[in-house]
């Protein structure tokens, strides 16, 4: 992690919470990042109520994989892309472990 001061945050995704050792720096983008996917498992959960949470989930995560797939292809026509998405690769691995 570099010299760059690690913390440990907690998260909430889908009500449970997963402790996390971040970079500082990257707390604003890792707290937002964890809004967006509460946000979409709860619109699935909306649009499937008779859904559990651990579906509305595991549709967020095709979701978002989704999404990246796509900014990965759209990356071979932009240089700097790839070295984005590794960015925020390296940050959903964060809050994946």
């Amino acid at each position: 992690m570099g010299n760059q001061e690690s913390k440990q945050i907690t998260v909430l995704i889908g009500g449970r919470p997963y402790p996390l050792k971040i970079q500082s720096s990257d707390e604003s983008v890792i707290r937002r990042i964890v809004r967006d996917v509460n946000e979409m498992v709860n619109k699935f959960q909306l649009n499937y109520p008779n859904r559990d949470k651990q579906d509305c989930l595991a549709m967020a995560a095709l979701a978002l994989a989704i999404d990246l797939d796509k900014a990965l292809q759209a990356a071979k026509h932009d240089p700097q892309l790839p070295e984005q998405l590794e960015q925020l690769d390296q940050l959903l691995d964060q809050l994946l472990k």
